[in-house]
């Protein structure tokens, strides 16, 4: 296969010597590729055309344009596993690569579409009131940036840690390169070929560099984004460039850390939460074997269990069935290159000059498959700090194979500052079923964690495990994990927007964020629930006539909802409430002001949706009028829905007119051509 890159709306190929990639389980040339020399073009492209295509979308279309691609590769997997095998995964290896990438396409556009706005920007927050008259108001925006996100990936995760960038990269309205690692780059090669076959995207949204990032950065400027995903040295380096520096290029780092998973006290050999902890142990170690920026470096088990955990992990390790994945029997394939298992068993001999190597099958891996003696495999192995207070080394050098070190902790102290050793993580998990040393847990490592996984008998089953990053929650750690963060759902599209604080007018606020601002211009001369949703401007608005709230009105609220609290009844109760008399309940108030706003004849408004917001400013009493203030707050187009949602700004007073009540409504409202 020779492996193209796509750039400018063309795939090419590259120039000079090409480099060879080889089959991870049996050592045989499946690819070559060569480096590329025209970077300029590619940035340029990316900004002129896929910026520009891509901002003509609002947010929540784009999101809807990513999940058809979703759609679309699911239907294409299989021939990315036959690519991924060549990596020397297992098909469950392979599961997570792929299906774990396609399922953060999904899972990305849904929480888009559910919490950010369908606008071309996002409104975060509230309207921030800047003067005491009213009249000078802010709130906050997220714009697209106008540049081009560059995003490095590293060998072990091809598809997944393409797809989890480029997902909330495109929701944004950022085009996006892609350059995957080398080694692997057939991976993603085969998955960007479907993607731009599928023509689903718009033009300039993604291309593809395979081989050398070259002088790329060069061309980069403040309005571009990097994010890198790999080993801490590299990561360094590229943070440090000169261009990076010099125009405050947005860079964020995701490091292979040195994570652990903690055995809790309680934990006692036999318990369950004592068996859960080597099975994930075991799990890790298998799991791409071992190459994955999550995976558990560091054991750290109470003193007195360290020789069970040894012996546990030990027997575990002897039964893995190491070999050529495509044999259904085998547990564990090879790492991904000769030069991968050269620099692992490098680090491992470091780490071992201060610990003690208390298992391996080095010398009897007994490989199951034919033709695999050039293969790339390495043995699981299982290391012994004595003492871990001390030892630098092992909180410092990584292995990044199927390689784990044991160490003990005598109490909750110990424990914290031994994890702490690891200089920042992205993950560790800790398995017990006591919540108060949790807690401890928590407050004591957590400031060095991007994420913290707690696990007993009664979470196993649902699990999703020490080293699954999921794409609902933040992924990143401090320190040596890169100081950055990605994924959390909607939060990741936030990385590719520029926040920007707009102080204006109620009105002209208003017009500019296209939602209602207290304080803006209404329009009161038709009824809103008589227009149809495109008819609807922002604005449109109506105040009701008023209405008395009598005794009666509570008795017969009180009767027919149940809601007997002492505040409603006869004065002699309701006098020892905070009220000091009896008082309307909240939800009778918001029923009889829907009574007041409510056009009551068929119309463009099909149903309440729901209500955001609530909040009882005042009470009301017996003989209190009130009356409401109804106003199209923002519209919500349900995209292949013949309704869509608006947002009305609900404002009850009394009779002296002050805020007695104020919410958002939300009503389905039926389209004027569907």
């Amino acid at each position: 296969m020779k492996i193209e890159s796509y750039i400018n709306g063309n795939w090419i190929n590259g120039s000079g010597s090409p480099k060879e990639l080889h089959n991870a389980v049996n050592g045989s040339k499946v690819a070559e590729v060569c480096d590329l020399n025209n970077f300029d073009e590619a940035v340029i492209y990316a900004r002129q055309i896929g910026g520009k295509n891509l901002r003509k979308f609002t947010i929540h279309e784009r999101a809807n344009i990513l999940k058809e691609l979703g759609k679309y590769l699911s239907e294409k997997k299989k021939e990315f596993y036959k690519l991924s095998a060549w990596s020397g995964a297992t098909k469950s290896d392979s599961w997570l690569d792929i299906d774990g990438g396609l399922g953060t396409l999904f899972t990305i556009s849904s929480k888009a579409r559910k919490e950010l706005s369908n606008k071309k920007f996002h409104l975060e927050g509230g309207v921030e009131e800047l003067s005491k008259g009213g009249t000078f108001k802010a709130r906050h925006l997220m714009l697209p940036l106008e540049g081009v996100a560059l995003h490095i990936n590293a060998f072990n995760f091809p598809t997944w840690g393409m797809l989890e960038k480029f997902a909330p990269t495109f929701i944004a309205g950022m085009p996006s390169i892609i350059k995957p690692a080398t080694q692997t780059c057939y991976v993603a090669f085969g998955v960007v070929k479907e993607i731009i076959n599928s023509g689903i995207l718009p033009e300039g949204s993604l291309q593809l560099i395979c081989g050398s990032a070259g002088n790329i950065f060069d061309y980069l400027n403040c309005q571009d984004v990097v994010t890198f995903t790999g080993s801490q040295s590299t990561g360094l380096k590229l943070r440090t460039n000169k261009n990076v520096q010099q125009n405050s290029i947005r860079f964020n780092m995701e490091a292979d850390s040195l994570n652990c998973s903690i055995l809790g006290k309680d934990a006692i050999p036999g318990s369950d939460e004592f068996n859960l902890y080597i099975d994930e142990i075991i799990k890790e170690m298998k799991s791409k074997t071992g190459q994955r920026c999550t995976a558990i470096r560091r054991a750290i088990v109470p003193n007195n269990f360290v020789n069970d955990v040894i012996e546990n992990l030990k027997k575990r390790i002897s039964e893995i069935i190491i070999g050529d994945p495509s044999e259904s029997e085998v547990m564990m394939g090879p790492l991904v290159s000769k030069m991968q298992a050269s620099e692992v068993d490098s680090k491992v001999s470091e780490i071992q000059k201060n610990c003690e190597l208390a298992f391996t099958r080095k010398n009897n891996l007994n490989l199951k498959g034919l033709g695999i003696d050039n293969g790339s495999f390495f043995s699981p192995t299982l290391l012994y700090c004595k003492n871990p207070n001390t030892n630098e080394e092992v909180h410092s050098i990584e292995a990044f194979g199927p390689v784990t070190t044991v160490m003990g902790y005598e109490n909750v102290d110990e424990l914290c500052s031994i994890v702490k050793k690891g200089n920042g993580s992205l993950v560790a998990s800790c398995f017990t079923d006591d919540d108060l040393f949790a807690r401890e847990i928590v407050y004591g490592i957590g400031s060095y964690h991007g994420r913290l996984m707690f696990v007993n008998k009664y979470s196993a089953k649902e699990s999703t495990g020490h080293g699954s990053p999921m794409p609902h929650l933040v992924h990143g750690g401090p320190g040596r994990a890169g100081g950055g963060e990605e994924l959390g759902g909607s939060r990741s599209v936030l990385h590719y927007m520029q926040r920007v604080a707009v102080q204006a007018s109620p009105n002209t606020l208003m017009n500019i964020a296209d939602e209602f601002v207290k304080g803006a211009e209404k329009d009161e001369s038709i009824h809103p629930f008589k227009k149809y949703f495109e008819e609807l401007k922002i604005g449109d608005s109506v105040t009701t006539k008023e209405r008395i709230i009598t005794e009666e009105d509570i008795l017969n609220f009180t009767n027919l909802s149940g809601d007997h609290f002492y505040a409603h009844k006869e004065d002699d109760l309701a006098m020892q409430s905070i009220f000091g008399r009896r008082v309307a309940h909240g939800y009778f108030v918001l029923s009889a002001a829907a009574g007041l706003f409510v056009w009551p004849n068929p119309g463009p408004v099909l149903a309440n949706y729901g209500l955001e917001n609530l909040r009882f400013i005042k009470p009301v009493f017996p003989n209190d009028s009130i009356y409401v203030q109804l106003t199209c707050k923002n519209k919500q187009l349900k995209i292949g829905d013949p309704n869509g949602i608006v947002h009305w700004d609900v404002v009850v007073k009394n009779q002296f007119h002050e805020d007695v009540a104020l919410y958002t409504l939300l009503t389905l409202v039926k389209r004027k051509n569907n």
